[in-house]
């Protein structure tokens, strides 16, 4: 069996995917300040840039418990586990429609939203990006002080440019911004403390830093399959988009997909190219799967899927993968934070 064609996504590491390179998360982006009055005052000082928060749309479901969920949604199609504590309640029923709501201690502590027909309000999907910029001051640093602790995210040129964060009242929104139709993609809305758990920007900070509880072997297990199902669903929302055929999930494809995922953080290295297992076609070959086209994307230390599917579509050669008309099928993988996409047809 060969391949009559083969197409790998390309990752970059520097210029416009440098925030997302493995080498460059984590602990680097994360330091504390001890001097209080500077950050406390810097802190008041930008406090007072924010917009109101909306009383209708998705974003009014934060604070709200379940039972009101349920009352105004009705059930979800299914829950995730995410690696912060909270559960996804994915609302899926058709692609112009879909939100996923993040339900911790019998609240929605974060909601997210990229059908085109999600109330996103004071946001809304397909929106130009000049018409964002024109109307809000996007700051370049979100100073505020949550449960004694002070807290300043510093956002780079880049993620001003792809995901702003913009203060609404008491809650924040997280906007993917699609640069190559510069359209909002979707909007995530967190309260504080789900922000301060994702750490999504550089963190500088003065008191105590929590760290999500850390999984044990089953509850990972349990997020990586929540975030195999949510790339899957979210790959076909923007294939959807830019009208284009839903692709199948293919199990025995994924299979190979998370085997890759895997295998880069058990062998320490970030590569379409497996030291032991070699190229997607000796893996694809290895599995006995039948393809005439295949290709691939992969990505590390993301917060979660959601945040992979946006940087994917952010990098020209990820971008093509996921909006190539040939391919007919994906597997998907996702091992801890490394997530991988095989596309076959």
């Amino acid at each position: 069996m060969s391949a009559v064609f083969f197409i790998i996504g390309i990752y970059v590491d520097i210029g416009e995917d440098a925030q997302d390179n493995p080498v460059l998360n984590g602990e680097k982006h994360i330091r504390q300040n001890n001097e209080t009055e500077q950050l406390a005052s810097q802190t008041a000082e930008n406090s007072t840039s924010r917009i109101p928060r909306p009383e209708n749309g998705i974003s009014a479901i934060i604070g709200k418990d379940s039972k009101a969920i349920i009352k105004n949604f009705g059930l979800p199609i299914r829950k995730d586990l995410s690696y912060y504590g909270y559960e996804w309640w994915i609302y899926n029923q058709d692609s112009q429609n879909y939100f996923q709501i993040g339900v911790k201690d019998n609240k929605a502590v974060t909601v997210y939203g990229t059908g085109s027909q999600v109330n996103a309000a004071p946001f809304k999907i397909g929106q130009p990006i000049n018409d964002i910029f024109s109307r809000i001051n996007i700051n370049t640093s979100i100073d505020f002080k949550h449960k004694g602790t002070t807290y300043r995210f510093e956002l780079s040129e880049e993620d001003i440019n792809t995901r702003p964060l913009i203060k609404l009242d008491n809650i924040y929104a997280q906007l993917y911004l699609d640069k190559f139709t510069g359209s909002v993609s979707s909007v995530r809305f967190l309260d504080p403390d789900t922000l301060v758990q994702l750490r999504p920007y550089e963190l500088i900070y003065r008191g105590q830093l929590t760290n999500p509880k850390q999984p044990d072997e089953l509850q990972w297990k349990m997020i990586e399959e929540g975030n195999k199902n949510q790339i899957y669903d979210l790959t076909n929302i923007i294939r959807t988009r830019f009208e284009l055929e839903e692709l199948e999930l293919l199990e025995d494809v994924s299979e190979v997909a998370y085997l890759h995922s895997k295998d880069m953080l058990t062998d320490d290295y970030f590569s379409h190219t497996s030291p032991t297992k070699g190229e997607l076609t000796d893996r694809l070959e290895e599995s006995d799967i039948a393809y005439t086209l295949a290709g691939e994307n992969i990505a590390a230390n993301y917060v979660d899927g959601i945040a992979a599917v946006e940087g994917w579509l952010n990098s020209k050669g990820h971008r093509d993968a996921m909006l190539n008309e040939e391919f007919t099928g994906i597997g998907v993988g996702v091992y801890r934070k490394y997530y991988t996409q095989n596309f076959v047809k």
